[in-house]
């Protein structure tokens, strides 16, 4: 009788990482393949020579392109599904998504060193990835072979994915077949698919996806790392000075490192939906941030609400009707109070933003859940951003960047150095 593996009672993962421990080579069909879920089997097949006959063959079945484009692969009749053309970019396309599952989620040392392994498995042919064209395959087949006279293949088949939720998450529902003649079979039809003339090899392409990651062994010089930096910094700030005009109610009375500071600020308010200004005292962030909110105004007809200490609610006051600003001007005392109830403002300024440091504090929440349900751009004024600690900068920060945002960056190690 065979085992069912539903991964609650019990679940595949082990059977599988069972079983290769005693294998010397083998086939997988799958529907999808993460890249970061292959380090819970490379282990088993790291310690195999590879090339032919001691490798593992990986047959991605469906991994499915955009919509336009499957219709086009598919769209036709069968015989005329796929031609050379249509395989070589659904090539490109699937090495694309392999790329853009690498950047999601933070990643981590486990996954940069698992990483690191299929890098040098594929290059050392101890995993060969072919992806299947000819048609729509969402097969789930896990073959492994053995030195073993009674068994020689055992195989896995039901509805797991090689990822880890796949293989050892709920509600899925396998089962092993280890009858010769059954796993014979099941063998064949693995080989009739592998040697298809719509089955191409994209092992190399793989490899070059890995090698050019946050994941590839290769290092990168400092010089080379500064150097990227300073283009997209000076890329942004490009953008700003091209993209916004400082409006003409102010005149000549900005500076030229103010006015270059408003227009890049205005960048990246637009883009990214919030802009520190952390000048120090006597550099005029009251004047820059009245032009940065005065700019929205003209361009996007925004109105403002200004958050700040009590004892500068007059100057802020003047400020506004100086510059003929559309704005609401309040004391960060009363914000418990009015912002449940207030109209929606689209551009909000903060002043003296660093007293925002503690984000399990009254006013920071009533202030995050009003910016989070206007879908309000703020703008944060202080001259001590970074007071404490580090998490005085990242507090404020949150004020508009989402706990799960996608950075597109790796503080984690260099933080979590910094708590020890």
């Amino acid at each position: 009788m065979p085992r069912i593996f539903d991964n609650i009672d019990q679940k595949l993962l082990p059977a599988i990482q069972n079983t290769l421990e005693f294998s010397y080579r083998a086939d997988f069909c799958v529907g999808y393949f993460n890249l970061r879920g292959w380090r819970e089997l490379d282990e088993k097949i790291e310690k195999w020579t590879g090339g032919e006959g001691a490798q593992c063959r990986l047959l991605v079945g469906m991994h499915r392109p955009p919509e336009g484009q499957l219709r086009r692969a598919f769209g036709f009749k069968a015989e005329d599904r796929v031609d050379q053309q249509h395989a070589n970019q659904l090539k490109k396309e699937l090495a694309q998504s392999f790329r853009q599952q690498l950047t999601i989620g933070a990643p981590t040392n486990q996954d940069e060193a698992g990483l690191q392994r299929l890098f040098r498995q594929l290059k050392s042919k101890r995993v060969v990835v072919k992806l299947f064209l000819r048609h729509p395959l969402h097969a789930k087949l896990y073959l492994l072979f053995r030195n073993d006279e009674d068994a020689p293949i055992i195989s896995y088949i039901g509805s797991s994915n090689l990822t880890f939720s796949g293989l050892a998450g709920q509600g899925e529902l396998n089962v092993d077949v280890v009858e010769q003649d059954a796993a014979k079979k099941l063998s064949d039809w693995f080989y009739d698919r592998w040697k298809d003339r719509w089955c191409v090899d994209i092992t190399e392409d793989l490899i070059e996806v890995l090698e050019e990651s946050w994941a590839s062994e290769k290092l990168i010089s400092p010089y080379h790392i500064y150097l990227k930096m300073a283009y997209h910094l000076s890329r942004e700030a490009r953008a700003g000075l091209t993209e916004f005009s400082i409006p003409k109610i102010f005149g000549n009375q900005l500076f030229d490192f103010q006015i270059a500071a408003v227009k890049i600020a205005a960048r990246h308010l637009n883009e990214r939906g919030g802009v520190l200004i952390g000048d120090v005292v006597g550099l005029g962030k009251t004047i820059m941030a009245t032009a940065l909110a005065k700019i929205f105004e003209e361009d996007f007809l925004f109105e403002t609400l200004i958050i700040c200490p009590k004892n500068l609610v007059k100057m802020w006051e003047h400020y506004r009707d100086e510059y003929r600003l559309r704005a609401k001007v309040m004391s960060i005392f009363r914000v418990q109070q009015e912002l449940p109830d207030l109209r929606r403002y689209r551009i909000v300024i903060i002043d003296e933003s660093h007293n925002l440091r503690n984000r399990e504090g009254k006013r920071f929440k009533a202030i995050q859940e009003y910016i989070k349900e206007n879908d309000s751009r703020l703008i944060l004024l202080t001259a001590t951003p970074y007071n404490k600690t580090y998490l005085d900068l990242s507090s404020q920060l949150r004020l508009f960047i989402e706990e799960d945002t996608d950075l597109g960056i790796r503080p984690e190690q260099f933080l979590r150095k910094l708590a020890k």
